[in-house]
């Protein structure tokens, strides 16, 4: 009965740990990852250890318990040893070979001599501490790793391999003696079963703080942004990475960090430190990533940069972790270089473009200046030379009226009549090219005549709100409120059939602000009245280079609403 009560429960423990192997040898299939090669290599040797003690349960064969022995303590050195290639990549040494000998040599003791005597407690309290050693360093180096990165799994292993450690001390007091039976075994499936979810968390934690970091990096490409730091942005994507403590970037043209966060700021504005420079090189001649420990950090990595299909940086992240990435693969460091590249050229892009923006800006300011200069160079012509001839002419015309007969007289009466409109054409023409209000009264009069001639010109009942001052403005400012204001009159009197119309000027410290609104057709209801259509193009280039906005809508009473905001103190 007591061989039953162990051996189902230990086939039901090795079909576990088979499941286990399965698992480590998929992980290490995916990811080519060497610990995850030495995780089945170790859960192998207890699915043998399993099968020894299987055996001798059938046959109570000695051999097989010296088998089970000898293979318990392989099993705790392989897991150890796998816990240490995850977190530090040790070098195989000689002397560790003394550590490999040390369960089958004492095996020979234990079984064929204090067995055979009875002497059982020396003869598994030795193996049991060794073991117990071994499975509480593998919890220890989890739990460190766990306080390098911040791990959920490594904290999982570490409390597993913890309590399977402090369990294996139980073995000379209860389970050699039956007490524990069955349920040792059961207490060893838990174990394993954190075990196996411990891996698989350390996985899953990876693929959603690498997947987050592209993330970031994929909405930074969205936005398209020109950030003032986008180096630094970019480089911070890398810190939420298990481990990370620093990244920077390193220029190919210059060899210099151009770029640097956490613990590689210090390295901005010069070369990288001798360790990591040969990995720079490496980068930079393969265009692929390499990484290895050494130096200061006990990790550290370098990926390319690649912008219009060339390594034109590389990116340098460096940690406290040996291998900080437990399913991070090359492929994806490739894909991260690939995207702080783009990322990188579309900054880039947008900077080149919000520049050409700014010359066009410029531009347009000096193109809309040069034709009020020229405006008003022509206002001034009409006024000071056509006029003055128009009224040179009605002078003689009046002279020569009182020398000639009456019917003669009168003609030249019609004709300085003509002369007389052919003026008045004269002055309506020098205020629309340059308003003769505006530079002598200000802004406020010149909108108050604006509204007034036109309601005189039209016939359709215009009115204007106005306050009692209105906030400090450029000379280019307040030109520009009053075209738009005169152009946006002269659209209602040409497009939209409308009874009455309304000027409201509103204004706070920082904005003036100028609705127009009349009650006629809608934009777009007639031809010509879309706002492509209503000359208000050019308007709005000068409000964007002045810091304003104008917008044309259609509100819900009908009618067309056309809204002018402006800074205070926009331009020159």
């Amino acid at each position: 009965m007591t061989q039953l009560s162990e051996l189902h429960p230990a086939l039901f423990q090795a079909a576990i740990t088979l499941g286990i192997v399965v698992l480590s040898a998929l992980l290490y299939h995916r990811y080519r990852k060497p610990s995850f090669r030495w995780w089945a290599v170790a859960w192998t040797l207890y699915l043998c250890r399993l099968a020894a003690i299987i055996i001798y349960l059938q046959g109570r064969n000695p051999f097989w318990l010296f088998a089970h022995q000898v293979v318990t303590g392989w099993t705790a050195i392989a897991l150890l040893w796998s816990a240490l290639v995850f977190s530090r990549r040790p070098t195989f040494r000689p002397v560790y070979l003394l550590v490999v000998l040390f369960p089958p040599v004492w095996s020979v003791f234990a079984i064929y001599r204090f067995v055979e005597r009875d002497q059982f407690v020396f003869a598994a309290l030795p193996a049991v501490l060794f073991l117990s050693g071994a499975t509480l360093w593998t919890a220890w180096v989890f739990f460190r790793f766990r306080r390098q990165t911040g791990s959920l799994g490594a904290l999982l292993l570490g409390l597993a391999f913890l309590l399977w450690g402090l369990h294996h001390l139980d073995y000379p007091v209860l389970r050699a003696k039956g007490a524990w039976n069955p349920w040792g075994y059961y207490l060893d499936i838990i174990f394993a079963l954190a075990v196996g979810a411990g891996f698989l968390l350390l996985v899953l934690e990876d693929i959603e703080r690498g997947l987050a970091a592209i993330t970031a990096l994929s909405g930074d490409l969205q936005r398209g942004e020109a950030a003032t730091d986008v180096r630094g942005a970019l480089l911070a994507r890398a810190l939420v990475l298990p481990g990370v403590r620093g990244s920077a970037l390193v220029d190919r043209s210059t060899a210099l960090v151009v770029r640097g966060l956490g613990a590689c700021q210090s390295w901005e504005g010069s070369p990288p430190p001798a360790p990591v420079a040969g990995l720079i090189r490496e980068v930079f001649d393969r265009g692929r990533p390499s990484s290895e420990p050494g130096g200061d950090f006990a990790y550290q990595a370098a990926l390319p940069v690649v912008q219009r299909d060339t390594v034109r940086a590389a990116m340098l992240i460096v940690g406290q972790a040996r291998d900080p990435f437990t399913a991070l693969d090359e492929s994806f460091l490739i894909a991260l270089g690939q995207q702080v590249g783009a990322a990188l050229e579309n900054a880039d892009l947008a900077e080149r473009l919000r520049r050409r923006t700014d010359e066009l800006e410029r531009l347009s300011g000096r193109m809309v200046a040069q034709h009020e200069e020229e405006r008003r160079r022509l206002s001034l012509e009409l006024h000071d030379e056509t006029a003055q001839v128009f009224s040179a002419v009605k002078l003689q015309l009046g002279s020569i009226r009182e020398e000639v007969p009456p019917p003669q007289a009168e003609r030249l009466g019609h004709v300085m009549a003509l002369v007389d409109d052919g003026m008045t054409s004269i002055r309506s023409v020098t205020d629309q090219l340059r308003p003769s209000l505006l530079d002598d009264l200000g802004l406020l009069p010149a909108l108050r005549a604006l509204v007034t001639d036109f309601e005189v010109r039209t016939g359709i009942a215009a009115r204007i709100a106005d306050p009692d001052r209105l906030p400090e403005l450029g000379k280019s400012a307040e030109l520009a409120v009053f075209r738009a204001v005169q152009e946006g009159l002269s659209n209602v009197a040409r497009h939209a059939e409308a009874q009455s119309v309304s000027v409201e000027v509103g204004t706070d410290v920082r904005t003036l602000r100028i609705v127009i609104q009349d009650d006629g057709q809608g934009p777009g209801a007639s031809d010509g009245v879309g706002e492509e259509r209503m000359g208000l193009a050019g308007m709005r280039e000068r409000f964007a280079a002045l810091g304003g906005r104008i917008i044309i809508e259609g509100p819900p009473g009908g009618g067309t609403r056309l809204t002018l905001t402006l800074p205070a103190g926009g331009g020159p």
